[in-house]
């Protein structure tokens, strides 16, 4: 489980496709705290460390390998992961830690696109359209995770929604670098799901 506040931007070093595809992720982390087979939640993926190690320089890296399924369904095959690209980064939650953000399990829903960016005095608004199936989980001023990150939902029009990015998310996180059109992973509020079930059985 995870809490959708990013803790670091990785980098991918490298790419194979290895009957899986295989990703090497270069990190900030203590790569000596990190254990084979713990999950790290990659653009908001929940993935599993299959090794790790340190570059001639000294720089923390760990490989994970990634399912077609995954691939399929998420931003991954999409947007291609490729060397150099940048993408959120969140250990998995320890029992004693600040919740922060909202619980996100790391198993993205689907897909959501950019539909509208512009600038609210230091603020980003961004609207984001979502998949006719997931819209009707996403609720005004409700949790939400889009590339990892925990956000707010400011508004909701259809299956168009939009949120708000303080300076400080920019920052810290991809969200520095969205342009118009991007694909970024979805994942809806576990909460919202369990609330729609119990609505069918009213």
């Amino acid at each position: 489980m995870f809490t959708g506040i990013v803790t670091d931007i990785g980098q991918i070093i490298s790419t194979a496709q290895e009957g899986d595809l295989r990703a090497r992720i270069a990190t900030a982390y203590h790569v000596e705290t990190i254990d084979i087979g713990a999950s790290i939640a990659c653009e908001g993926v929940c993935l599993t460390v299959i090794d790790k190690g340190r570059n001639g320089e000294g720089q923390g890296w760990f490989d994970v390998q990634i399912s077609a399924e995954t691939v399929n369904v998420t931003n991954i095959g999409r947007n291609g992961w490729h060397a150099g690209r940048r993408i959120n980064l969140e250990r998995a939650l320890k029992v004693g830690d600040e919740l922060g953000g909202h619980i996100v399990s790391g198993h993205v829903d689907g897909l959501a696109e950019v539909v509208g960016l512009r600038h609210e005095g230091d603020s980003l608004r961004l609207t984001f359209r979502a998949p006719e199936d997931l819209a009707r989980f996403i609720a005004q001023k409700g949790s939400i995770t889009l590339n990892g990150t925990s956000l707010t939902v400011n508004e909701v029009a259809g299956v168009e929604f939009g949120v708000n990015l303080i300076p400080h998310t920019r920052q810290v996180t991809t969200w520095g670098q969205v342009a118009l059109g991007d694909l970024v992973n979805l994942e809806v509020d576990t909460m919202a799901r369990y609330v729609a079930r119990l609505q069918e059985w009213a």
